[in-house]
């Protein structure tokens, strides 16, 4: 995610005069796009700031300017547990305006220079100034940078961009090269590049506002909450607690979110007419393929439970950021799921199953064997075209089975059966113990089909 600090240039004015934002609730549906908020209620002109955000505070402020912050007292009362109950089935344009109303210029938008531009819209709609930031890591697409410009020029805005610690960066590429990720994770590099800045960014503020949704990934994110005292990271006045983080799309879908900005008619990353749906750097985003999961486009080469590069870590349950935990996780390290491609159709292998398949040079019939982990959202993708497949070959000499490679058998997979991430698919023929990998991340049940009968 690139992220970047700005204000609106143009101040619209706020939603309400004298009379509170619940007297005088937006017209709009759930993702504002029937009934757009009536624009000529918005006057054009420039608002002065209340006096809670008279001035607008530098996202880092000098060293030589630093004094102890003059913060009003925040109520004890602040639940924001209980808020974000309240904001459940609230439209984001009510939540964004809520948040900007409650935090003023001491708040922000983390843009991505993706489908997240929705934020913006919807912080225009509310009337109220709005600070945009973004992440520039360096390693964005050409179209990234091509969006802020028109999402500068759309909404009259300059994000102000935070960049990672050269001397850091030079570290990194000196001792381990330009694509080091590929080799030992993305971890390292999200943390110099993206989680860093981002730390320093925060502590300029008292919240923040996120693109975030439930539905972007399943193993990561289900549990977002409309709003929640950041467990993360850090805000102006420090110390846990110090930081509010907000997310007013959490509850909504994808496709409702592209409705949304194909009604307003925004700019948009051009990578997503070419099959990108969630973007980030230019070398670990990729294009995905129908049927495939959106995250299943980012860090593709890596075990696939804890897509997140650290910015929102705290998504991420009981685990060490290291690909390894999500969820309930069981004492050999497998997640606490029902399993899957549970069908009469699909043999179950065991260990000593599939070590018997592997020694056998010469075999009745062929096999194609998935290895999967239950808690994968990938696997859970292709459920459905693998127990399709599994019946269109019942009645032919092709057994289709299954192989729970997580946990205990992770390092046996790893090592006898070319597991790399989950789901790996392999075909056993006839006449070879070497079994085949299927390379292709098509995975609806016509390539896999074909991946069959070219084999058997």
């Amino acid at each position: 995610m690139a992220l970047a600090f700005s204000s609106s240039s143009v101040i619209h004015g706020s939603l309400s005069s004298s009379s509170s934002y619940e007297q005088q609730p937006p017209k709009v549906s759930q993702m504002g796009i029937t009934q757009p908020m009536d624009r000529s209620r918005i006057p054009l002109k420039a608002v002065n700031f209340t006096q809670r955000s008279l001035a607008m505070k530098p996202l880092v402020p000098l060293a030589a300017t630093i004094v102890a912050p003059e913060v009003e007292e925040k109520a004890e009362t602040d639940d924001y547990e209980k808020l974000a109950k309240e904001l459940t089935n609230a439209s984001p344009l009510k939540i964004m305006d809520k948040a900007l109303e409650k935090f003023g210029s001491e708040i922000a938008i983390a843009f991505s220079g993706a489908e997240d531009v929705a934020l913006l819209e919807y912080a225009r709609l509310t009337g109220r100034p709005f600070r945009v930031f973004s992440l520039d890591t360096g390693r964005l697409n050409p179209e990234t940078y091509q969006l802020f410009d028109a999402v500068e020029k759309h909404y009259g805005i300059r994000i102000e961009y935070t960049f990672p610690d050269a001397v850091e960066v030079q570290a990194l590429v000196r001792n381990k090269g330009l694509y080091s990720f590929y080799e030992d994770g993305h971890q390292e590099c999200c943390r110099i590049r993206k989680v860093r800045p981002l730390r320093r960014a925060l502590k300029g503020l008292h919240a923040w506002i996120t693109g975030q949704r439930k539905d972007q990934s399943p193993g990561t994110r289900s549990e977002i909450p409309i709003v929640q005292v950041d467990p993360s990271f850090e805000g102006l006045d420090g110390g846990v607690g110090s930081l509010v983080k907000w997310n007013p799309v959490a509850n909504v879908d994808g496709n409702d979110i592209w409705n949304f900005l194909r009604a307003m008619n925004v700019p948009v990353n051009s990578l997503h007419s070419q099959g990108y749906v969630s973007i980030g750097c230019e070398p670990c985003t990729r294009a995905v393929l129908p049927g495939q999961h959106e995250r299943e486009g980012r860090w593709w080469w890596e075990d696939s439970r804890a897509k997140e590069c650290g910015l929102h870590k705290a998504n991420i349950k009981d685990e060490s950021m290291n690909g390894n935990g999500n969820g309930a996780v069981h004492a050999n390290g497998s997640a606490a799921v029902a399993d899957i491609f549970d069908t009469n159709d699909i043999v179950s292998l065991s260990r000593p199953g599939i070590e018997n398949l592997l020694k056998l040079e010469n075999r009745r019939e062929p096999w194609i064997v998935v290895l999967y982990a239950p808690w994968c959202q990938f696997c859970q993708a292709m459920e459905g075209s693998y127990v399709e497949l599994a019946e269109k070959l019942a009645s032919s000499d092709v057994k289709v089975a299954k192989f729970r490679g997580d946990g205990e058998q992770k390092a046996f997979a790893q090592k006898e059966l070319q597991l790399g991430s989950f789901p790996t698919i392999l075909f056993f023929p006839r006449h070879t113990s070497q079994p085949i990998k299927y390379t292709s991340e098509k995975r609806d049940v016509d390539s896999l089909l074909a991946f069959v009968n070219a084999l058997r």
